[in-house]
């Protein structure tokens, strides 16, 4: 018998700080780098009902521990369910199970900010949020952590929904933060940009960046949906999260591609190449950048793993036993 650590949302929620998941998920990405396997996700859909199953997962030795997300999202309850099961790296035994859904915003957060930090301009000041949901907030929260904003414009198409993420997050970080009318307004004069939204259409107009714009796309992962435009896509060094997944359901990507006005090669680097120093990041202060954040294992271990420190270190969780093969697998 192994004993593997179960950690419900309540235990994990706000164990970890935004800055915590930022350095452990650039360290991920680092190892990807320099050759760690990670997998883009395995998307299985359901007709009736209605939903899907999605895995994915990655290998960081240096960390020690391996596993990826496995969750459920509609179905008949009409709700999501995410689950992370952690592995040692070594050894092969099972750390624990992880209540995935209460980190998501910030390990996905994590790796927006990591992609920043290597593609942003150093003197970036100022950032657009498109989107307002707990993803926005991560993408935010993370984003904070690596450069000095001084303003942050925000834009969803519900009137309350941006004021209310704009008078929290106003709160929250030293940098003012205002909803405004439309993503056209959000993006003028934006050093940053981040898309973090469910729409099936672009968010805003390509041809509108301003030169030296960094933008992190996370909210598509569909061949059929996408929030960037072929404008930006042609205009941009195109780093994704993983090489892999740009051709599989990067849809902003697949759109310009079959649009013929990127080629294949217009895929610049993983951004783990890009922190392991393996490619070039940022190379002039008029480049503009992407981070096409997609979602793989290899933020989503390195948050797990943290979490199963810190909650190891003041004794949360619950243990189950779990049997390894040599002893269950009898076919008795």
């Amino acid at each position: 018998m192994t004993e593997t650590l179960f950690l419900n949302s309540a235990e994990v929620d706000g164990l970890a700080t935004p800055a915590e998941f930022v350095d452990a998920v650039r360290e991920a990405y680092r190892q990807r780098g320099e050759g760690a396997p990670a997998e883009p996700r395995t998307k299985l859909t359901n007709a009736e009902p209605p939903g899907f199953f999605t895995a994915y997962a990655a290998v960081l030795p240096e960390t020690g521990a391996m596993g990826g997300y496995m969750y459920s999202a509609g179905f008949g309850a009409e709700d999501a369910w995410f689950m992370t099961p952690l592995f040692d790296a070594e050894s092969g035994e099972p750390l624990a199970l992880v209540d995935g859904a209460s980190m998501n915003p910030y390990k996905t957060g994590a790796a927006g900010a990591v992609a920043a930090d290597e593609l942003a301009r150093a003197d970036a000041t100022s950032a657009a949020i498109i989107g307002s949901g707990p993803q926005a907030k991560g993408q935010l929260r993370a984003l904070a952590t690596v450069r000095d904003f001084e303003t942050v414009w925000v834009y969803s198409p519900t009137k309350e929904h941006r004021e209310s993420f704009a008078g929290e997050m106003d709160r929250r970080l030293d940098a003012s933060v205002a909803a405004v009318a439309s993503a056209a307004a959000a993006i003028e004069d934006a050093d940053v940009v981040v898309t973090a939204t469910n729409a099936d259409e672009p968010v805003f107009d390509g041809d509108a960046l301003e030169p030296g714009t960094h933008v992190t796309a996370m909210g598509q992962y569909d061949p059929e949906k996408r929030e960037l435009d072929d404008a930006t896509i042609e205009r941009a060094t195109y780093v994704p999260d993983l090489r892999e997944r740009a051709f599989q359901d990067a849809g902003s990507f697949l759109h310009a591609l079959d649009a013929g006005v990127v080629d294949e090669d217009h895929v610049h680097a993983e951004l783990g190449e890009v922190v392991a120093g393996e490619a070039p990041g940022r190379e002039d202060a008029e480049e503009i950048t992407v981070f096409d954040s997609g979602g793989t294992g290899i933020e989503t271990v390195a948050g797990a793993y943290l979490l199963y420190k810190k909650a190891r270190e003041e004794d949360l969780g619950t243990t189950v036993d779990v049997s390894p093969g040599s002893e269950a697998l009898t076919g008795e």
